[in-house]
């Protein structure tokens, strides 16, 4: 008989296991921060050529988000997870032996596509998994991974970096490798968590609700009973199978009269994340803090202090999302973003930016991030959908949000150019205060719901 606590523990290990995949997301998002100064002047790219090389990786987002929704209902979620951890892999040892500018952005497109895989089929497996009462948390559990992975690779770029300057002798190879050319190095290091991912999923099961969908339900209850007690994965067993036998066997079309609500929440939560200007930050953040008058080292080291907030404030994330429920967070959030977009704003207008505030007020703005709209939309994109669409409904929305990703990575630096600092904060805003008004207008409640109660919230609620 499985007791509580060892159930608890299998679903934990499982959602865990499969949250890596964030953190090997949030590394491959943020080592650009640390690279792209020294790859733009080695081989003298312009803004524009810079832009493309940000936005190399994101399209291979968007390419592994396409591709996803098409494979993952036929092979399952576990050998896609496993294929995602080999392309994270081959991007980061690609990109540190890449000789050419078109070799790196052919790398990136590959970790690109493993990113786009994992955004996808992380939270949709851990929502899968997950009781109700702890399904919040669990899938915050994969935002924390990609703060997480953010974090590491703010380290690790920050370390290298201080490395590289104390380096006065070695072989030819270590000169080049961590002196000369230290971006490398700074890519190199994603290999390690990539194979720790992939070890760590070898040993997780199979989603319960895809074994179902493939009528695979004696394989489906046994998981079941593996990770809850045994009264409780016979209930949930009966809940999937009674929501299946409702929806027919034909799978509805994503668009749907009956997902319309649903999915319209999904990609406006997707796009409002994306245009509050959290990747900017991200990806050019030491940018931004030279133009504040710090040194490069200066610069990645207040990107690890980001990290570090960006750590710690979506943990208060994970203990509060099952207890205030996603919306008061969410909302709560938006407003301490809006109020520290417009003061950056401010900031630069008026050329106060060698001061404490503009990077305390860029710290705060994280923070509210870290605590809404980074884990909540993740949380709200994985649950609002029905079994028989919920992988091409996410993945729809995931391409909507790497496809703003793409728009902000591309154009942030012709909006820096053309309408300055402050005129871009004050667009972030903007949307920003869009978002808010989204929230409180038309988003639903989902703490502590089941999947199939969510389901009729959404196609009856609205």
């Amino acid at each position: 008989m499985i007791t509580k606590d060892r159930s608890r523990t299998k679903v934990v290990f499982n959602c865990i296991a499969a949250a890596v995949g964030g953190l090997l997301f949030g590394f491959d998002t943020a080592v650009i921060s640390g690279t792209i100064e020294f790859i733009s002047g080695q081989y003298s790219l312009n803004t524009n050529m810079e832009g493309w090389f940000v936005s190399s990786g994101l399209a291979g987002c968007i390419l592994g988000v396409i591709v996803v929704g098409l494979i993952s209902n036929k092979l399952g979620r576990k050998p896609i997870l496993l294929l995602s951890g080999f392309l994270f892999l081959l991007s980061a040892v690609g990109c540190a032996w890449a000789s050419n500018i078109e070799q790196l952005i052919l790398f990136r497109l590959a970790g690109g596509l493993g990113v786009g895989i994992a955004s996808v089929i992380c939270p949709l497996y851990i929502t899968e998994f997950s009781p109700s009462k702890i399904r919040g948390r669990m899938v915050a559990f994969y935002q924390l991974a990609i703060t997480i992975g953010i974090l590491l690779a703010y380290f690790s770029n920050s370390y290298l970096l201080s490395l590289s300057n104390e380096i006065i002798s070695g072989s030819d190879f270590y000169v080049w490798f961590f002196k000369q050319e230290v971006w490398r190095s700074m890519f190199v290091v994603m290999s390690i968590p990539s194979l720790i991912f992939m070890l760590l999923m070898a040993f997780t099961s199979e989603s319960p609700r895809w074994l179902i969908s493939k009528n695979k339900g004696d394989k489906a209850l046994k998981i079941l009973r593996a990770t809850n007690p045994s009264e409780t994965a016979t209930v949930m067993y009966n809940e999937i199978q009674e929501a299946s036998a409702k929806r027919g066997s034909a799978t509805r079309s994503i668009f749907h009269k009956s997902l319309r609500i649903p999915l319209l929440t999904g990609a406006l939560l997707c796009i409002f994340q994306q245009f509050s200007g959290i990747n900017a930050i991200i990806y050019y953040g030491p940018k931004i803090f030279s133009q504040a008058g710090l040194s490069d080292t200066n610069a990645l080291n207040t990107q690890v202090i980001i990290g570090l907030v960006n750590v710690l404030f979506t943990f208060v994330a994970i203990t509060q999302s099952d207890k205030l429920g996603r919306k008061k967070l969410l909302v709560y959030g938006l407003c301490g973003m809006i109020l520290s977009l417009i003061t950056v704003g401010f900031c630069f207008y008026f050329n106060y930016t060698e001061n404490f505030l503009l990077i305390s007020m860029l710290v705060f703005f994280i923070a509210c991030f870290a605590l809404s709209a980074g884990p909540i939309t993740w949380i709200l994109i994985s649950e609002i959908f029905p079994d028989d669409v919920r992988t091409k409904a996410v993945s729809f929305c995931t391409f909507i949000l790497w496809g703003a990703v793409w728009v902000v990575g591309q154009f942030f630096p012709w909006l820096l150019q053309n309408i300055g600092s402050a005129g871009v904060f004050w667009v972030f805003a903007g949307f920003s205060t869009l978002s808010l008004i989204f929230c409180l207008k038309v988003l639903k409640e989902t703490m502590g719901k089941s999947l199939e109660e969510i389901e009729t919230i959404y196609a009856v609620g609205h």
